[in-house]
């Protein structure tokens, strides 16, 4: 039997709508890396981008558990000397709301040009509004 291999413009796409208010950042990642790739479909390819869109709202509000709020940490290199920058979790939150999420997406989809065209898959809203209902995502319980 021949392994049969679907072209980008033959996958069809669906649209997926997430509620992160109040979910553990690590499963809402998780769940959305996973439908990213394709792997919640027959068809996956792992060289290929055979995902879903999906849609994430109320990123601001996602759930950590423990000290994580005040302990964790992100870490940005800027290339100079002396240039590591840290910030915790609270603070990137006041700053950007929907880069926690992002970040911890990012790190779960693979590193280069599929990563970063994955990326692009994903539309991650602070509050609870999006313009994406023409497209009728289909909500999904974590």
């Amino acid at each position: 039997m021949k392994t049969i291999f679907v072209k980008d413009y033959e996958q069809k796409r669906d649209w997926y709508l997430i509620d992160a208010e109040g979910k553990p950042l690590g499963r809402v990642a998780a769940k959305v890396a996973s439908i990213l790739r394709g792997k919640n479909k027959p068809t996956y390819t792992p060289n290929q981008e055979m995902g879903d869109y999906v849609v994430i709202i109320n990123a601001e509000k996602v759930a950590v558990s423990g000290n994580k709020r005040t302990d964790m940490l992100y870490r940005h290199y800027t290339g100079f000397v002396g240039g590591l920058k840290s910030f915790t979790f609270e603070k990137l939150l006041d700053r950007h709301p929907t880069q926690p999420l992002e970040r911890t997406i990012a790190g779960m989809l693979p590193n280069g040009k599929l990563g970063r065209r994955l990326m692009g898959n994903v539309k991650i809203y602070a509050g609870s509004e999006h313009p994406h209902t023409a497209q009728n995502p289909k909500v999904i319980e974590l």
